[in-house]
């Protein structure tokens, strides 16, 4: 009988147990903590009929967008001299490639130039002075010897007018011929001695004065083209990104992303500096009909991830309507939706920690 009522105690125990921890279940599972106020506000249309628009952060440019840098010359580059996020001033290097053949190719068109101009020089300080000397004394020589055939001759014609015996018919004949010979010799020797003195036809000068200049430009055309394997900064600012490192292939139309797998990637991208950045906004065209007057536009700029509103001044509209795709370059996006550009302006204190390529959400109003 005892045992029969410790059994019985035993299970109105853990009956209370039960109904115990059924309450104290309840009353836990019936509690709830108080909602958390949300860390940043969705932005809200200011403007009572305010259009909605993504725009991407710009440096502020009188012109397109940010200083995109692509080489004109294909090559490996050999060594970077500029890093993301530092300051540069104009003129400063940026890469080098390699240059190795074009600098060759320049020094053997030079080269071909001073080779050119001075055979120019040559044929301009015609005559020389010891060629002329020589034609002078091949003159003195010949006339000597005319003279000399001359006057045998004369003495054998006057021996034979005198006595044709003494002196025979041919023999006559051969002094004859041997004066106009060396006649015909004097002749050659004073025309010779006045070509020399004449110095280098004129033909012959402007045509090596033509080479020299064809050369002189070639050699000045490979100088320009060896200035280009080494990229400089167009302007002063700030390097955004830098896309090579030495080993990098890259041409003039860019350099491969990895990534997107593209050839089109620029080899620096620059912002210049000042007070005020751009936002470019895309308008989709079925909105357009909705714009205000550009002299009414009114924007609001919502920073993403934060409470900041910037307001926006109007700069310009870009007015061509093209595909969407340009708003975030990606290939798979459709093409078939078109928008409008708009530029909007503000100050760079107004939105501290914003940069180029940074998306945001405007709201356009009157």
């Amino acid at each position: 009988m005892a045992i029969r009522l410790s059994g019985t105690r035993l299970i109105f125990v853990l009956a209370a147990a039960g109904v115990a921890a059924g309450i104290l279940g309840a009353a836990i599972s019936s509690h709830r903590e108080p909602t958390q106020a949300p860390v940043f506000n969705p932005a809200q249309n200011p403007y009572p009929h305010g259009i909605y628009a993504n725009g991407i952060i710009e440096s502020d440019q009188a012109h397109a967008s940010n200083v995109n840098i692509y080489p004109e010359v294909n090559g490996t580059v050999t060594q970077v001299y500029v890093s993301a996020g530092q300051s540069v001033k104009r003129g400063d290097p940026i890469a080098q490639i390699d240059d190795s053949v074009q600098r060759a190719t320049v020094e053997q068109l030079e080269s071909q130039a001073r080779a050119a101009k001075a055979m120019l020089d040559e044929l301009k300080a015609q005559p020389r002075p010891e060629v002329l000397r020589v034609a002078q004394a091949q003159r003195v020589a010949a006339e000597a010897a005319a003279r000399q055939a001359r006057d045998a001759y004369d003495k054998q014609r006057r021996a034979f007018d005198i006595d044709p015996r003494a002196v025979s018919r041919d023999a006559l004949d051969t002094a004859h011929d041997a004066w106009r010979v060396a006649d015909a010799n004097r002749k050659t020797a004073l025309r010779n001695l006045q070509l020399v003195r004449a110095g280098a036809w004129i033909y012959d000068i402007r045509n090596q004065e033509a080479t020299y200049q064809s050369l002189g430009k070639a050699a000045a055309a490979a100088r320009a083209l060896l200035a280009k394997y080494l990229l400089r900064v167009p302007a002063d600012g700030r390097a955004l990104t830098v896309n090579v490192t030495p080993g990098t292939y890259v041409s003039s139309q860019g350099v491969y992303n990895p990534y997107t797998q593209a050839n089109s990637d620029p080899i620096v991208i620059f912002a210049t500096p000042a007070q005020a950045m751009d936002v470019r906004v895309y308008i989709d065209e079925i909105l357009i009909p909705r714009l205000p007057a550009a002299a009414a536009i009114k924007a609001m700029m919502f920073v993403r991830g934060t409470n900041r509103r910037v307001p926006l001044e109007f700069v310009r509209i870009e007015p061509y309507v093209r595909p969407k795709i340009s708003l975030s370059d990606a290939r798979q996006e459709r093409v078939d939706v078109r928008v409008l550009p708009l530029i909007f302006r503000f100050r760079a204190q107004d939105a501290p920690q914003v940069y180029p390529g940074q998306l945001v959400d405007v709201y356009i109003g009157d």
